[in-house]
């Protein structure tokens, strides 16, 4: 990382570890590029019962605020419970007050090959970003940790080694395979009963092709200066395996021998494996 990343990193901790934790908080975690805006809008229809009006007319940074970014411009403390945080810290990053409280986490894991492919389209749009060179240049970072919030190795291990009792693991491959089973599982895990109309409901409006459309989502409304939507959408594609379309031969071989010797402990069935 950069000195520029490492002190927003830094500065987003600072600023949580001001922010009391509360035992009905709801926190969403992901490593960048992993299905963090499809949460956002799927966690506060969930929590809404469907009501849509929330998700079409609050910016998804303001219906559920980053603690790395909002919490200097935003009284979280003074949000109505429960309230509904997302962030990109990796586990050993969290506060003693968050262990201590225990509130609810879902925690979203990406094949590593597409996130690598996302977060290469996302570095050249977002000009508030490192240039990521070459993809070469850029594989080698990501594969070395080099960029903002770490090694994608470290964040997933380092949050699926958590014991605590209170986290739900979820994939963005399995939300794909069937959203409808996965808005199903994370309203049992956040203790809010839906019927079947309901769920139905919440997944068409969080299929990709229609969140996409949804400009509180879909970042068009952050100015070109920060991210120029005309080099990469910044909802491009949303699919699995898009990595086969951008990665050398080379690369995924390099890729993938990588990824066997960070894993090899790992006990977590991905389902990309």
């Amino acid at each position: 990382m950069t000195e520029e990343d490492l002190y927003t990193v830094y500065k987003g901790v600072f600023l949580f570890k001001k922010i009391h934790a509360q035992k009905n908080d709801i926190l969403i975690v992901t490593y960048p590029k992993s299905g963090t805006v499809w949460m956002q809008e799927i966690v506060p229809l969930i929590l809404s019962q469907g009501d849509p009006v929330v998700v079409d007319t609050v910016p998804n940074w303001d219906r559920v605020p980053w603690l790395e970014a909002r919490a200097y411009i935003q009284n979280l403390d003074q949000r109505p419970s429960p309230r509904v945080f997302i962030t990109h810290f990796q586990y050993n990053m969290m506060p003693t007050g968050f262990l201590k409280v225990k509130p609810r986490v879902i925690y979203v894991m990406r094949n590593p090959r597409d996130v690598f492919t996302s977060y290469l389209h996302f570095s050249r749009m977002a000009s508030y970003l490192v240039s990521p060179g070459t993809q070469t240049e850029f594989l080698n970072k990501f594969l070395d940790g080099k960029v903002i919030f770490g090694s994608w190795f470290d964040h997933v291990k380092g949050w699926l080694s958590a014991t605590e009792q209170h986290i739900m693991y979820i994939s963005y491959e399995e939300m794909i395979l069937d959203l409808e089973a996965s808005v199903t599982r994370m309203a049992q895990f956040l203790d809010t009963p839906l019927d079947s109309e309901m769920i139905r409901k919440i997944t068409d409006r969080c299929v990709f092709k229609n969140m996409k459309k949804n400009k509180m989502s879909n970042y068009s409304l952050m100015p070109s200066t920060m991210m120029d939507q005309n080099v990469s959408e910044f909802l491009r594609k949303g699919i699995a395996g898009d990595w086969k379309n951008h990665l050398t031969a080379a690369e995924a071989e390099n890729f993938d021998e990588f990824y066997r010797k960070q894993m090899k402990d790992v006990k977590y069935t991905f389902v990309w494996d």
